[in-house]
């Protein structure tokens, strides 16, 4: 074993040639939209070995119309800085970018507020390179229910609304969704379904984590579950790499590895999560994000993944298993379902 200094990540030799080699795939960033130039921080996941990063355009604490500013300027922000990024369009995008060292950047959206009641602007956000959209975050909506709120189901406008998805190619996502409203969900698409960041309620009993059943019902439609580094969904001892090891663990002992991903959710370093949780109280209660505990909970930062590789390796994954699991999964879902916009 050689001297874990020698690759700049501080773990073993044969966990860095791996997690070089593998296809890693972050499928959700939870920046919270302020200004493009954030997007510099982006070298982060890229020093960290990230192939594919999704970040976050909107959601539904804010207004709907934000998404859109968002997107334009990620946008024009991305295709200004090819040097180091590959924005998007087709599965062919992210290949290229692996080949030439580049970060591939797509978007996804939390919440279907973000269509403001119009199911056509499914189509106009995939166009715009948004390749997965949530249903609720949180509260409910036009198109169902959120995981801190009545669970009123899957609605009319949400069938639809999966409908059009499946037709332009968009990944129907059931993070931050209520438990009737996902599996409703999860039987109405014809393609797979995705929870992009969440994790095993039985080991953390938080109401933003899934229950083991969600889980199977996930695989079940050829879906994936990205394990998330948040700290308050992770374990008493919060954002360590260990917890979110040992959600990875519960979740291939449910369905195998070929259904387990990763979406941590960190956030860009210089953001403060704490003032949205604030003044937005109704989208976190209380009894779930007690007010001491909002600025310690922390996140796992993308520095931490070849240290998930390593832990991966050391309790007995094989190679493919681990690959699979830090990012071919989620490369299978957009294989099968985007479409070219």
């Amino acid at each position: 074993m050689s001297d874990k200094s020698e690759n700049g990540w501080g773990v073993a030799r044969d966990a860095a040639a791996l997690h070089r080699a593998s296809m890693v795939w972050d499928n959700h960033a939870g920046f919270a939209y302020q200004r493009a130039s954030d997007l510099e921080e982006l070298s982060r996941w890229a020093r960290s070995g990230v192939d594919y990063l999704s970040l976050n355009a909107g959601y539904d604490v804010m207004p709907w119309t934000l998404a859109v500013e968002a997107l334009s300027q990620y946008r024009h922000w991305v295709r200004a800085h090819g040097d180091m990024m590959v924005e998007v369009d087709t599965v062919e995008d992210v290949h290229r970018a692996k080949r030439e060292s580049k970060i591939a950047v797509a978007y996804d959206l939390e919440g279907m507020d973000a269509l403001n009641g119009d199911v056509g602007m499914v189509d106009v956000y995939y166009k715009l390179g948004v390749r997965q959209m949530l249903f609720a975050y949180n509260r409910n909506n036009l198109a169902g229910s959120g995981c801190h709120d009545e669970d009123i189901g899957l609605t009319p406008f949400g069938r639809d609304v999966i409908r059009e998805m499946n037709r332009v190619g968009m990944v129907v996502d059931c993070s931050h969704t209520g438990y009737r409203t996902s599996m409703e969900a999860m039987e109405e698409s014809a393609a797979p379904v995705i929870f992009s960041h969440s994790n095993a309620r039985c080991l953390c009993d938080h109401e933003r984590n899934i229950h083991d059943d969600q889980i199977v019902a996930c695989a079940a439609t050829g879906g994936v579950v990205g394990v998330t580094g948040v700290g308050c969904f992770l374990g008493p001892e919060g954002a360590t790499v260990a917890h979110l090891v040992e959600h990875i663990d519960h979740m291939v002992s449910l369905v195998g590895p070929e259904h387990v991903g990763i979406g941590l959710d960190a956030v860009l370093e210089d953001e403060e999560p704490v003032s949205d949780l604030s003044h937005h109280r109704d989208y976190w209660p209380e009894s779930q994000y007690p007010s001491e505990n909002l600025s310690t909970s922390g996140y796992i930062p993308p520095e931490a993944l070849p240290q998930v590789t390593e832990k991966l390796l050391e309790r007995g994954y094989k190679d493919w298993d681990v690959r699979a699991i830090l990012g071919e999964n989620f490369l299978r879902i957009a294989s099968r379902v985007w479409r070219r916009a």
